[in-house]
């Protein structure tokens, strides 16, 4: 975090924040989010720490995002700065500016100021130039319908909310393994230790979030080959997963299959499942369904705490919960954020992995206090558990580990050479 205004008495000093974004599909951006005041007196020394941040990402080959949305006042000292800015950035990538307050932006516009983009929301960014990539890879899963970009609804702010809330748990992480790989293999800088992450997730079609945790969990190569004497495993047999020609390899389709198949079973109208993430020891959101998005921001907040995910985790056994409003197991900030969005009994099956650890869970929720499945559908939702808790360690045993040999193999390779 870098103050661009230290002045005493100044009413809210610039603040800009950098951080990875992910979801580009051609390169890697990092975020700028500025907060604060912008004032005349101010903008050159903001202007100087913008430039700073700005040659900073140009030397890791990162694209420059600016988030502006919490920026105060100030619209002519913002214009002047930025068209000193692009001006300097003369045959760099454009400067992409996001969330712009309506005087900056009509400011922008009327200047006609040569490297500077604008975008309503940081969504609508990543799609515009996801369309212009050359390469391409899934979007995340966070896209907008906006009708008019310049009047988001609330539901698309909800996501782009949530969305950038579970970036940022995720970017501590991505910063760990770039860490390491320049650590370990010698690279010059973290943007190209991001690039090889990301070409290595895109080649095997890991999410570069679980690649990364892979990175900095697993133990260091020791040789030439990161893990010795590893055999090629079959798919294990899947009773429930198996069906619909699903392809093993692909992690989404699987993970919402595993959604699907619960739904179904427990006549559910919706449900959630959360993965593990290693590196961080806290359940992730990986899929859901029919789940209102102020719960869903609850959840990638990560309080797992006095929740009947964090139960189910912690006994290894299926958690019900018939009246959501009386049950003492709930902590009241996890018994408000499901009663306002509606919902009113949960069961939450957890996923255990053949070593006996508890690598995920798959929760229904229902809108009708006393509802919960019949014996008979429980079981059927425990099987459920047991296919995935296969086809999970399976997976990282064999598709994960094929990415990091990959890995290893290239950057060792460009040491060597």
């Amino acid at each position: 975090m870098k103050r661009s205004s230290g002045r005493p008495g100044a009413p809210a000093p610039l603040v800009i924040e950098s951080s990875v974004v992910e979801g580009l599909p051609a390169e890697g951006a990092v975020l700028l989010r500025l907060s604060g005041t912008l004032d005349p007196l101010g903008a050159g020394e903001w202007s100087h720490a913008l430039r700073t941040h700005l040659e900073q990402a140009d030397r890791a080959g990162l694209r420059p995002v600016l988030d502006m949305g919490h920026v105060q006042l100030g619209d002519a000292a913002v214009l002047r700065t930025l068209s000193e800015t692009t001006r300097a950035r003369t045959g760099r990538p454009d400067l992409i500016i996001v969330r712009a307050r309506p005087g900056v932006r009509e400011a922008v516009h009327l200047a006609r100021l040569d490297g500077v983009r604008l975008y309503a929301t940081l969504d609508e960014a990543v799609r515009e130039l996801a369309r212009a990539a050359p390469q391409t890879e899934d979007l995340p899963v966070w896209h907008s319908q906006i009708a008019d970009p310049l009047r988001p609804s609330y539901e698309d702010l909800h996501k782009e909310v949530r969305a950038l809330r579970a970036r940022v748990r995720t970017a501590p992480v991505i910063g760990m393994a770039q860490g390491t790989l320049m650590a370990r293999y010698g690279l010059p800088d973290s943007g190209s230790a991001f690039r090889v992450l990301r070409e290595a997730s895109q080649r095997f079609n890991v999410p570069l979030r679980v690649l990364v945790s892979a990175v900095v969990v697993a133990r260091a190569p020791e040789g030439a080959v990161w893990f010795p004497g590893r055999r090629t495993l079959p798919v294990p047999p899947l009773r429930t997963l198996a069906r619909g020609g699903r392809d093993p390899r692909c992690r989404r389709q699987m993970v919402d299959a595993v959604l699907h198949e619960a739904l179904a079973l427990g006549r559910a109208p919706a449900g959630y499942v959360q993965l593990v993430d290693p590196a961080v020891n806290a359940l992730m959101l990986e899929t859901h369904h029919g789940c209102d998005e102020r719960f869903l921001d609850h959840l990638v907040r990560g309080r797992a705490e006095g929740s009947a995910d964090a139960a189910a985790r912690l006994r290894g056994r299926p958690v019900t919960v018939p009246d959501v409003a009386a049950e003492p197991l709930l902590s009241d900030e996890v018994r408000s954020a499901l009663l306002v969005t509606g919902a009113r009994a949960l069961h939450t099956t957890p996923v255990v992995s053949p070593a006996g650890s508890c690598t995920g869970v798959i929760t229904l929720q229902w809108t009708v206090p006393g509802r919960r499945p019949a014996a008979a559908r429980a079981e059927a939702l425990a099987l459920l558990a047991a296919d995935t808790a296969a086809w999970l360690s399976w997976y990282h045993r064999s598709v994960l580990l094929d990415a990091l040999e990959h890995l290893h193999r290239t950057l060792a390779g460009r040491r060597v050479s």
